[in-house]
């Protein structure tokens, strides 16, 4: 299971590198989309379907357009959701064991097989199939087994957006999924923490997403509030890679104009000192982050120039 999420986490927004004879992709590609195909059917069969899981997301990235004939198949996305649902119960009380939450992120990673491709992305979002992974992602339990199920979530919306698409950014703003990544962001595992402050950078990175956030004080403060207790955390336990979406997300609000105002009041101390100097020594891109975001806000704060937390939102609402 951990090399499933790790290897969901990366499909959802890492880099992907292949290797292989090219010479012999003809047969392989043929030979696959018949095992693929054949996996496929197996799906509508109950009891096949648990192999059937199993095998298809191991092999999901060997099987070429897999995707579409996931969605087009008659019954198989039906049969995704119905593993979805059918651990709803054990969500609250959390009764929620291995065996379940393995054979239910295997059904999520095939779901973000079809959140990935260009042709059946639109078609996942118009059906609102990223709905049924809120109540995973809205439970806070810490055993491994929710833990998996929040990751493996989450990896299914990463893969939405890391194709930057203002449509899939809008129908996301219509839902929830602010605040449940935020939820994530607090009590998740490195890995989920991850994943889920890169969605909301992604998010920030849209247009329609920043005037979201940025548009009422309360949503700015939700977000700079969470953002400045991981920072916060981070001086303690540092993980670079978590660290480097965080001084994106700060960058980018302040790239709003009532935002870079009021992060003159709120920005952490700990991005404005050494705190990080160690961690950022190798990673040249998030230090150059970094400095572009302390000349946006004016650099350190000037002792007895600091502006009150109440003026500085009460500024974020005027017109």
């Amino acid at each position: 299971m951990g090399m499933l999420a790790q290897s969901l986490m990366t499909a959802a927004y890492g880099q992907h590198s292949s290797s292989g004879n090219p010479a012999a992709a003809p047969a392989n590609v043929d030979r696959g989309m018949q095992t693929a195909e054949l996996l496929v059917l197996d799906l509508s069969n109950p009891d096949r379907r648990e192999n059937a899981l199993l095998e298809l997301s191991k092999k999901r990235e060997l099987f070429q357009d897999l995707a579409p004939l996931l969605w087009n198949s008659f019954g198989t996305i039906a049969a995704l959701l119905q593993e979805i649902v059918s651990i709803y119960p054990v969500l609250s009380p959390p009764s929620l064991t291995s065996v379940q939450s393995n054979r239910v992120c295997n059904a999520l990673a095939l779901l973000q097989c079809v959140a990935s491709h260009h042709e059946t992305r639109m078609l996942f979002l118009n059906a609102h199939i990223p709905l049924y992974l809120y109540p995973f992602l809205n439970t806070t339990v810490k055993y491994r087994p929710f833990e998996y199920l929040r990751l493996t979530s989450l990896g299914v919306i990463g893969a939405l957006v890391k194709v930057d698409d203002t449509e899939v950014i809008s129908f996301l703003l219509s839902t929830e999924i602010i605040p449940l990544c935020l939820r994530t962001m607090e009590t998740g595992s490195e890995l989920s923490k991850t994943v889920a402050t890169f969605i909301v950078q992604k998010i920030l990175l849209d247009d329609v997403g920043l005037d979201y956030i940025c548009t009422t004080a309360d949503r700015f403060f939700a977000v700079g509030r969470v953002l400045g207790n991981m920072v916060a955390a981070l001086a303690e336990q540092q993980s670079p890679r978590l660290l480097k979406h965080i001084i994106r997300c700060y960058l980018r609000l302040s790239d709003n104009p009532r935002a870079c105002d009021a992060l003159r009041s709120f920005l952490p101390d700990m991005l404005q000192d050494n705190t990080f100097s160690n961690c950022l020594r190798e990673d040249p891109t998030t230090k150059k982050w970094l400095q572009q975001l302390l000349l946006n806000v004016g650099g350190p704060r000037v002792a007895g120039l600091q502006v009150q937390a109440g003026s500085a939102f009460e500024h974020m609402l005027m017109n």
